[in-house]
């Protein structure tokens, strides 16, 4: 599911950029930059999954499923994640000013469509984001800013140094398995009688 929620944000942002650069965007790490394995980073628009956070206001979910029949069926609830996402415009030299302009376009893009869907989504690679059990895939983006000594431990973490960059606060993917723990009868009467004596 997470993969899903990248790639379809990554599908929908390189449809928009389509029309306004020739940007090109890719799903990576960018801690990989200064390293022999970060050779495709260079000049991109790369997103990086930094963060995974539980939305704890959600914890607390039934584990009890009644279907229409007599069969009560224990789940365990899905898990709520709040994922952390890096725009990184990796462009060096004389590309700085360019790296700018296109760091606008994802803010701009943001801005305009901050919900997203795989129902509702415009790329052209909207079955790479399907999902083999039908679940709809819905989040909202919301611009997470940080603090200088923030930033300064994000890259440091990162190993590298910063470039122009956002961060967006991708909410609300639901995980679950869907596994049974548990079937148990329905009660279906309660027996009152009391033996007088």
């Amino acid at each position: 599911m997470i993969d899903r929620a990248l790639l379809l944000l990554k599908n929908e942002l390189a449809n928009y950029l389509a029309t306004r650069d020739s940007a090109t965007v890719i799903l990576d790490n960018i801690g990989l930059f200064e390293t022999s394995a970060g050779t495709t980073l260079p000049d991109n628009i790369v997103i990086s999954l930094v963060n995974v956070e539980e939305e704890s206001a959600l914890k607390n979910q039934p584990a009890v499923k009644r279907p229409f029949t007599n069969t009560a069926i224990y789940r365990n609830p899905p898990v709520f994640l709040n994922l952390y996402v890096l725009f990184t415009c990796n462009y060096s030299g004389d590309g700085y000013r360019l790296a700018l302009r296109r760091l606008s376009f994802v803010i701009q893009f943001l801005q305009s469509k901050n919900s997203f869907s795989n129902s509702s989504s415009v790329s052209a690679s909207a079955a790479d984001v399907s999902d083999n059990d039908g679940a709809e895939l819905r989040f909202t983006m919301e611009m997470y800013t940080l603090t200088f000594e923030q930033i300064n431990h994000l890259w440091g973490s990162l190993g590298g140094r910063q470039a122009p960059f956002v961060m967006y606060k991708l909410r609300l993917i639901a995980l679950t398995e869907r596994a049974i723990v548990r079937e148990a009868l329905l009660i279906e009467e309660v027996d009152t009688y009391i033996n007088r004596k």
